[in-house]
């Protein structure tokens, strides 16, 4: 369940407290206190056998004895008694409960737990509960108290959830006496039913909430948070802080992926890639959400400083450096144009030093032609108090000088009483201010990372330079093979013929069971080899001394091979030798050592790592991770968040490497750990990588049995190629029926061209010119878990393939109904294929689960009405436009 029967927990109409109390300081006194005293506008009901009345009201001596059934129950009783009576609740018709009751993971009589009984007793009555052990929630907007904080925050916009109490409140606190509301603030507790995937699905469409605050300490179920988070993004700002950052002790991890790729990284990661903005401290939430509120996201990184004070302009650069942005390079016009109206003495150049004595008019000047710069993406201001200036009037005069501005401007007037007036001012303007210039830096760069999550939700992927298409009988026989005798790791062979079957290009590796077997393989490359130890207990070959390189002719091979023998057994006398791997010497002058490597997260599943490689990984420490599935957009997205990239991009004499093929080698790693869910970790350290390509030279591979499909462990889930297929139109012309990729973006706008007005009218029920950008990546960077689009694709046209239908659903977070859309093009109507579209739309839905297909058809629109009462629809009028006809299909037939 995600948003069922939640508005009965943040919209309830009356309310029960179970556990009232009148014992001083108690929670169920404070309880009652709070839901008294809020100005809920609607019944609240004590139940407590012991007492006549609480707070002056009557209270109820049983729930059963209640005069109306509660949308929403508070409980704080005994562990022992809480299954009992939500089992109570339920059977009168109650479909929401807080839980603050702690001490429910011990077992009750039944020997099971005191959570799971509670959970058992709410589901057949689909009751949803917060907690256990939780704080409580609150509602300001509409008086709602159902917590045992100490006091009730003003109303506002602002949505926060938590799963700790104490974060809630000590932020309530704070916020308090800075005039910040909110619209909601709930602690989650133990997260047992209600937990931020639902919080999201829900404060995603709550029109009272603008923005949504998360304090997070661990995420539940990683597909139902990646997919709320994903929808939440595109609609309000999300900004989040995560606990555990640092863990006290890091994971063991027998590969270099999992020694690299730590839990904070993981998170990270997982934000990233929903759109939401992560940020350190807690206060850092209300500064990015103030910002995010009062300007829009810069386009770029690029930002000019103007300034009265020169060591504070270096204190704001040298923020700008550590944080990874970049000062705007001024264009000469700007600097000339600064020139006409500051002293010579100004610094020519960013950050604008305009001198200590600048009067208001010089900071008007200043920021009128840095705003007009094509290069400068948002201006920084800053004063420092002086004698012979008023920070008040420079701050009325950057106001005046700004106007509407057409980019971001952020400012930073220091000192404290001097700097006051002017602060409130900008305030009052809706211009973001900071006490600091490392605040201000800081708050750009949160914007600028706002923008880039929000652009890598909506950025529309190249196609992969070929299609992938592995060889998956080779690949599932390598693992079912070494899992039925019992290994865990792949040998160096077998890893490598793995890689090839999903085209990853490796060196030839031959095994020898000794030292004079493998000098006979070496002379079958005719040059120099390369040998290493064989055998599944030894992980890190080169750690033992079990790599030598550079060996020519078969008694150089032979000799090598039989002192690596000796200081291997001397190193670890207990490991099994196999032999040894023979490969010829790869000598790609000027490539790149990388690492792609993945791990298992134990949340988030399949992480993608890539990163500078060689024996050294873990002393660079230069990685970052990417969550599958991936495209080519997402692959680039990566490899941009690493030092070595600059360097794979060309300098000097250095030509660029082949940056299309490292990334395919990403994306195919993401489809191999997808198609099997055995691979538990694996290492390519080093891929060589440089202009003529990509080739791995040392590849390993862990599995782990498991029942688990492929793509079950995935928070995203891929696209479902099993749903491809060809289908023939009445006049025998053949097309490819598909789910929608990104990358159909530039098809949609080609196809929408191609519409009539009339079409465009019976399908978007409005007259419309153009598809934008943001309407077009909607419709093809949908969740495969919510939602489902078939094409029709013609691939014999011309050029670009193209798409001639589409058939489309949106299912609610809870899976019960979904809201269905067709289009089939003018020139495939009358030839079946609509019918056939919606036949497998049909079903789509059926295999999901899902219990009904709605719609709105125009009246006027007969083909559809035709087609709907052909399927079984049952077809409805809407009141309030009778151009429209409601249509829906009930699927549990």
């Amino acid at each position: 369940m995600t948003i069922r029967n939640l508005d009965k927990l943040f919209k309830p109409g009356s309310i029960a407290l179970v556990g009232a109390s009148k014992r001083q300081a108690s929670v169920g006194a404070v309880l009652a206190k709070n839901l008294f005293s809020g100005g809920f506008d609607g019944p609240v009901m004590p139940v407590n056998p012991k007492h006549r009345s609480i707070q002056g009201v009557l209270t109820h001596q049983s729930i059963e004895s209640l005069p109306l059934v509660p949308d929403l129950a508070v409980i704080a009783t005994p562990p022992a008694t809480v299954p009992g009576i939500i089992s109570e609740l339920g059977a009168k018709g109650t479909k929401a409960a807080v839980v603050i009751t702690a001490g429910l993971d011990e077992p009750g009589a039944d020997g099971r737990s005191l959570r799971q009984s509670m959970l058992e007793a709410a589901r057949p009555h689909l009751l949803r509960i917060v907690g256990p052990n939780c704080l409580g929630t609150l509602v300001p907007g509409i008086g709602l108290n159902a917590s045992f904080a100490h006091l009730s925050p003003k109303p506002g916009e602002l949505a926060f959830v938590a799963q700790s109490g104490a974060v809630v409140t000590s932020v309530l606190d704070w916020a308090t006496s800075r005039g910040i509301g909110f619209s909601h603030a709930v602690a989650l507790g133990d997260m047992s039913d209600v937990d931020f995937g639902d919080m999201l699905d829900y404060l995603a469409n709550d029109s009272g909430t603008s923005a949504i605050l998360l304090y997070i300490e661990a995420i539940t179920d990683a597909r139902k948070f990646m997919s709320a988070g994903r929808a939440a993004a595109r609609m309000k700002p999300v900004v989040v802080v995560k606990a555990g950052r640092h863990p006290e002790g890091a994971r063991a991890a027998a590969s270099h992926t999992g020694a690299l790729a730590g839990a904070d990284d993981v998170y990270d990661t997982a934000f990233r890639r929903a759109g939401m903005l992560r940020v350190i401290h807690l206060e850092e939430l209300f500064d990015a959400v103030q910002t995010l509120s009062m300007v829009k996201p810069p386009e770029g990184d690029r930002i000019a400083i103007v300034t009265n004070g020169g060591g504070v302009g270096v204190m704001a650069t040298d923020a700008l450096m550590d944080h990874g942005g970049n000062l705007a390079k001024l264009d000469p016009e700007t600097i000339a144009l600064l020139d006409q109206h500051l002293p010579p003495t100004w610094s020519k150049t960013n950050p604008v030093d305009i001198i200590g004595d600048a009067p208001p008019e010089r900071y008007a000047h200043a920021l009128k032609a840095v705003i007009s710069d094509p290069a400068v993406d948002a201006v920084l201001a800053i004063n420092c108090p002086t004698a012979v200036t008023s920070p008040k009037e420079a701050g009325e005069a950057v106001i005046a000088a700004i106007g509407n501005p057409k980019l971001p401007i952020l400012t930073s007037w220091l000192g404290d009483g001097a700097a006051l007036p002017a602060r409130q001012a900008f305030i009052g303007h809706k211009v973001p201010t900071f006490e600091t210039p490392e605040d201000a830096v800081n708050a750009f760069m949160q914007l600028v990372a706002y923008r880039r999550n929000q652009t890598t939700l909506m950025e529309t992927p190249p196609s992969m330079p070929e299609d992938l298409t592995p060889d998956l009988a080779v690949a599932r026989s390598l693992i079912e093979g070494a899992l039925e005798t019992g290994k865990t790791w792949l040998n160096e062979p077998a890893a490598k013929t793995l890689m090839e079957a999903y085209d990853i290009p490796t060196a030839k590796t031959l095994t020898a069971a000794t030292p004079r077997d493998a000098a006979k393989l070496a002379t079958e490359f005719g040059g120099g080899v390369a040998i290493k130890i064989l055998s599944d207990d030894i992980l890190h070959k080169s750690d033992v001394g079990g790599v030598a390189l550079d060996l020519f002719g078969p008694g150089h091979v032979e000799e090598a091979a039989t002192a690596m023998l000796e200081r291997v057994r001397t190193a670890m006398p207990d490991a099994n030798i196999d032999g040894f791997s023979v490969q010829p010497m790869i000598r790609r002058p000027g490539a790149h050592e990388l690492i792609v490597g993945m791990i298992s997260d134990s949340t988030f599943g399949p992480m993608i790592l890539f990163g500078q490689g060689g024996t050294a990984v873990e002393v660079m420490d230069d990685k970052a991770l990417a969550m599958p599935p991936l495209n080519m957009r997402l692959a680039y997205e990566v490899m941009s968040r690493t030092r070595i990239h600059r360097l794979l991009k060309g300098y000097r004499d250095r030509p660029a490497a082949a940056l299309d093929a490292v990334a395919a080698t990403l994306i195919k790693i993401a489809q191999l750990v997808s198609d099997h869910p055995e691979i538990d970790e694996l290492d390519i350290n080093p891929l060589l990588a440089d202009d003529f390509g990509v080739i791995a030279l040392d590849v390993r591979v862990k599995l782990t049995p498991t029942e688990r499909k492929g793509q079950e462990r995935l928070a995203i889930r891929p696209y479902p190629k099993d749903l491809e297929e060809t289908v023939r139109a009445r006049d025998g012309r053949t097309f490819t029926l598909r789910p929608v990729r990104p990358e159909d973006e530039p098809a949609f706008h080609l196809g929408f061209t191609k519409l009539t007005p009339e079409e465009i009218q019976l399908r978007f029920f409005m007259p419309m010119k153009t598809l934008s950008h943001v309407m077009a990546a909607r419709f093809t960077q949908i969740d495969y878990d919510r939602e489902m689009a078939l094409v029709l694709v013609d691939e014999s046209a011309p050029g670009m393939a193209a798409i001639g239908g589409v058939a489309r659903l949106a299912a609610d977070p809870d899976n019960e109904r979904a809201e269905y859309a067709i289009i089939v093009g003018q020139e495939l109507t009358g030839k079946g294929l609509g019918r056939l579209m919606m036949e497998r739309l049909i079903a789509y839905a059926k295999a999901r689960g899902i219990g009904e297909l709605y719609g709105e058809v125009l009246r006027k629109n007969k083909r559809m009405l035709s087609l709907c009462s052909k399927l079984g629809f049952n077809t409805n009028s809407v009141p309030d436009d009778p151009s429209i006809v409601k249509v829906s299909l009930d699927l549990g037939k």
